[in-house]
């Protein structure tokens, strides 16, 4: 392929909001040990992604939104598939760089991945005390970054060129030399990196940082990029023993250059504010909301608008939804603000939006925030309704349950141990159904 160029914030600030719905649909499932995301999740992501994926054969940023929601605090597993936390919900009505600066803060510190696992053709990362800190390593990689002037491009042999000069933007992988030998291409033995002049700073530091700038950064908008096809991009892993029948040592190593972005430099902490370009406040109008709540789309919507309607109406044709009553509150039992939504057919309404539209998102609204979920409680019966009430008025109990009835007490799972503790100096415990 030939270079590629690649201007990343537009489209990272769309596509985080593209996959947070995607979440809040329930369509991404990651494993409950590695926290990766499944083939079908990368799949999906792809999907919705503003552009695409760097490459349509090698999965980088449809494989790293999972992971940077997760370590962000937007997303979490719940039975193996990703739900949308009260942040991550919040996020959705919020203008995406405040986010994106916060994603790449909490990116620097988790533990959730450590992206040279991301290298498939160095074996032997898992072996006891081989690897140095991720977070560490981590830390380096983005003093470099900020280290690079904004708006200036910087080849990336340039910037190893630099970031070996220094200490503090060295990112040292292997833990030891005794770690170092433990690494390898093909051959464990023969094939070791440990061998003297293998394992130069391009090999693991070098790849190590093109990972975390393609995968993650690039990923976030934070650069931009210039990138061809990794297929013959780089040779200096040419002369390690089983490197012949490798087309390339990592699917990064087409990136050829980086240029720090305003946002970027924002979520650096270089700048105090960011203004995100005109095109990503604006976008095309191309739907039409008719009186009967039906919504025409004029033209082929994208993935992400197709995400939003499908999440509040219901698509009845190819390229019509109608909104109805169930559907807004199904949207809303999900923790969709509906006011979002109307937002977003304002932004992309060919007219203003019909009357009955307003008033039927004030009438769900309102039906759907008059009753609450409180949360699990455990059901407690006691044998009258003298003891209920002296237990639901005791000093140390009345705030760690709730009377129902005459002879109920509704006790939050969560402070379940407590009131047992207290039941107990009270002369009462609760006791065990027999069937």
């Amino acid at each position: 392929m030939p270079d590629s160029l690649r201007l990343t914030a537009a489209q990272a600030e769309a596509n985080l909001h593209a996959v947070l719905h995607l979440v809040a649909a329930g369509r991404l499932r990651c494993s409950e040990t590695t926290r990766r995301p499944a083939a079908a999740t990368v799949a999906a992501v792809a999907e919705v992604l503003d552009g695409g994926d760097f490459y349509s054969a090698e999965p980088i940023a449809a494989f790293a939104w999972p992971l940077l929601l997760q370590a962000g605090g937007l997303a979490e597993l719940a039975g193996g598939r990703l739900q949308l936390t009260g942040r991550g919900r919040a996020a959705l009505g919020k203008p995406a760089a405040a986010t994106i600066r916060q994603l790449w803060r909490s990116w620097v510190t988790t533990t959730v991945l450590d992206e040279f696992n991301r290298i498939d053709a160095i074996k032997g990362q898992r072996a006891a005390n081989v690897l140095t800190s991720v977070k560490t390593r981590r830390k380096a990689v983005a003093t470099a970054l900020a280290d690079c002037r904004c708006g200036e491009w910087t080849a990336v042999d340039d910037l190893f060129a630099a970031m070996r000069r220094r200490r503090e933007t060295s990112p040292t992988v292997a833990r030891s030399e005794r770690g170092l030998w433990k690494l390898y291409l093909v051959d464990p033995q023969y094939g070791s990196l440990g061998y003297s002049g293998i394992a130069d700073w391009p090999i693991l530091e070098g790849r190590y940082t093109l990972t975390v700038l393609f995968e993650y950064v690039a990923t976030l908008g934070l650069i931009d990029i210039e990138y061809t096809d990794p297929v013959g991009a780089r040779t200096d892993y040419h002369g390690n023993w089983g490197a012949d029948d490798l087309d390339y040592l990592s699917r990064y190593d087409g990136l050829r250059a980086i240029r720090l972005n305003p946002l970027g430099a924002y979520a650096l902490g270089l700048t105090g504010d960011y203004q995100p370009l005109a095109s990503t406040t604006e976008p095309e109008r191309t739907l039409r909301v008719l009186p009967t709540l039906d919504i025409v789309a004029v033209g082929e919507p994208t993935a992400a608008d197709r995400l939003v309607l499908d999440a509040h109406a219901e698509n009845t044709s190819d390229r019509v939804w109608t909104v109805r009553a169930d559907t807004l509150l199904a949207a809303a039992e999900t923790g969709r603000p509906l006011g979002q939504f109307v937002t977003f057919l304002a932004d992309r309404a060919l007219h203003d939006l019909p009357a009955a539209l307003a008033v039927l998102v004030d009438d769900v609204t309102t039906r759907a925030t008059r009753i609450s979920d409180r949360g699990l409680v455990r059901l407690v019966e006691c044998a009258d309704a003298p003891l209920a009430t002296l237990v639901a008025r005791d000093p140390k109990l009345r705030t760690l349950c709730t009377l129902v009835g005459d002879r109920h007490l509704a006790v939050p799972v969560e402070h379940e141990t407590q009131f047992r503790r207290a039941l107990h100096s009270l002369g009462h415990t609760i006791a065990t159904s027999t069937g």
